[in-house]
């Protein structure tokens, strides 16, 4: 489980960054009074337009920042007070994050194993598991130097996993990724929501946030905008589909702010 409650966070900018942003402010609030809760065995979907607060949330709950104020919880552990325990339970897929080149999907996927704890038995269970789902036998001592984009995803995602994590944050896992690599992380993130696991998942691609979400969030300028869960969000749609409705609901709070 995932709760986050009263979440904020506020960067200190740099003279260069007030300059860019043709500002004297010497802070900007990412994410501000932000409140969700995401259950086992749901797939909650954090929805928004770039620059939204998104990112910055999941890398709050994965432990990479730290709140400036409010919490969070990862299985009961608050990031804050217990982050180590809390790193325990969670497998975080960021497109941001960089593989060693020179190591091949085999070495990297034996480090994280041995960075978790995994035991031997559990380790080869698990790395089959994942190299056959993901389809990652062909290329497994092949240097991640030479690997495409899609291939990289993949070593990504297997060592985002290979802890058997309880808790899942994928960040936009699919984007830039051909049709078949995509669809191997759909089922991957179909089989966490099987398997028990509290799954959070950020998307541009509506057709995926629909196949797979339990429920949802929408935010925008660092604040939530709706919170609940798809049937609900299906029955208070004005718009022809989910894409129409997402916009929507942005483009009425952005004149309501301009009003």
């Amino acid at each position: 489980m995932i709760e986050v409650n009263q979440l904020s966070k506020v960067f200190e900018l740099t003279k260069k960054q007030q300059k860019e942003n043709n500002s004297r402010e010497k802070t900007s609030t990412a994410v501000n009074n932000v409140s969700f809760t995401c259950q086992p065995g749901r797939v909650f979907s954090l929805l928004g337009p770039n620059g939204a607060g998104k990112t910055t949330t999941l890398r709050t709950i994965a432990t990479i920042l730290q709140p400036t104020s409010g919490s969070v919880k990862v299985n009961g552990f608050e990031t804050v007070l217990s982050p180590e325990q809390a790193r325990k339970n969670i497998g975080f897929l960021t497109g941001s994050t960089g593989l060693y080149e020179r190591l091949t999907p085999n070495e990297i996927i034996a480090y994280f194993g041995d960075l978790y704890g995994v035991e031997k038995i559990a380790f080869e269970t698990r790395k089959e598991y994942l190299f056959t789902l993901l389809d990652m036998h062909d290329f497994s001592n092949k240097r991640i130097g030479r690997l495409s984009t899609g291939m990289r995803q993949k070593v990504s995602i297997a060592r985002t996993m290979i802890h058997d994590p309880q808790v899942v944050i994928f960040d936009e896992p699919t984007s830039g990724l051909d049709v078949i690599t995509a669809e191997n992380i759909i089922q991957l993130i179909d089989n966490c929501r099987t398997q028990g696991k509290t799954v959070l998942f950020s998307s541009h691609i509506m057709s995926e946030v629909d196949l797979l979400c339990d429920d949802l969030a929408i935010i925008h300028k660092g604040e939530i905008l709706f919170n609940a869960t798809m049937e609900e969000f299906r029955k208070q749609m004005q718009a022809k589909n989910l894409t129409a409705e997402f916009i929507r609901i942005v483009q009425n709070q952005t004149k309501t702010e301009l009003a």
